[in-house]
């Protein structure tokens, strides 16, 4: 019981949430206590604490409340996530689980997008609205080895266009006139290929 005029974290929680739909995680193999997840739209998820623990996030909120928070009824809400993405994320994470962590020693890893998995690509063949959700997910739940993969689909994506082949694929507007296109293409020369 929290004392007058002092807030618990599970009145905080349980405010802010209406009656919360259970959905079962991907994968829950292990022996260790699931952790409790509920996303934007208020669905909870049930996952595996090996899978949880990939996201940096969930990893510094479960080691700065301890190992209790796993066996509490209360879930650790995902503002920023909803139910369709974050099972994506799973996804992505339970196949991904044993996968070593990346080493800092290559400075040109990032900038390479050619070694993105089969199994990658064909999780990121889908449309665009989703691929930026799951861009913004991955940042947010700080999963690295996602981002990248996000980040380098996208980029595989921008390869090679002019940048009206990139509006077009974007579907963006171009807010410069004509004669400042040509300008910005004179001025830029230098760095086409020839």
């Amino acid at each position: 019981m929290a004392q007058e005029g002092i807030i618990s974290q599970s009145e905080i929680i349980a405010s802010r949430f209406s009656p919360i739909v259970v959905e079962p995680a991907f994968v829950v193999f292990s022996s260790k206590m699931p952790v409790k997840l509920v996303t934007s739209d208020e669905v909870a998820f049930d996952v595996d604490l090996e899978i949880a623990r990939q996201s940096v996030m969930i990893r510094d909120i479960l080691d700065d409340v301890g190992p209790e928070v796993a066996e509490d009824d209360e879930p650790i809400p995902l503002q920023y996530v909803n139910a369709a993405i974050f099972k994506k994320v799973l996804q992505w994470c339970t196949y991904h689980k044993d996968d070593v962590p990346q080493q800092d020693d290559d400075e040109n890893k990032e900038r390479r997008t050619d070694d993105i998995s089969s199994w990658d690509q064909e999780f990121l063949r889908v449309d665009q609205g989703t691929l930026f959700e799951l861009i913004l997910a991955a940042n947010y739940l700080d999963i690295k080895g996602l981002l990248d993969t996000c980040c380098k689909s996208v980029a595989n994506m921008i390869k090679g266009k002019t940048p009206e082949e990139i509006r077009k694929t974007f579907n963006i507007k171009s807010d410069f006139t004509p004669q400042e296109e040509e300008q910005v293409r004179k001025e830029n020369e230098w760095c086409e290929e020839k």
